[in-house]
């Protein structure tokens, strides 16, 4: 089983707040890996809403994410388009 990482920066100008929220726990569900995402210290669920707010990731939060399974790939690929594109927001 691959256990893989990525370290994205919150790119969009007010942080992880509920749309971007909503969106990356859309993507990790799509996915049987399990993901985890780590800020400073602990790690949370990828795919629980309120892990992500809980999170308080302001722009520019260094965040690295973790997924282990099969499709983990993919997953972290889902992952790093949503933080590429700034979650659509301007």
């Amino acid at each position: 089983m691959a256990e893989l990482q990525l370290s994205v920066v919150v790119p969009n100008r007010f942080g992880i707040h509920a749309r971007p929220a909503v969106l990356l726990v859309k993507a990790a569900s799509g996915f049987q890996a399990d993901i985890q995402v780590r800020n400073g210290g602990g790690y949370v669920n990828a795919k629980s809403l309120m892990s992500w707010l809980s999170l308080g990731a302001a722009k520019g939060t260094p965040l690295t994410i973790w997924a282990s399974g099969h499709d983990a790939d993919r997953a972290l690929e889902a992952m790093a388009a949503l933080f590429e594109t700034a979650f659509d927001e301007s």
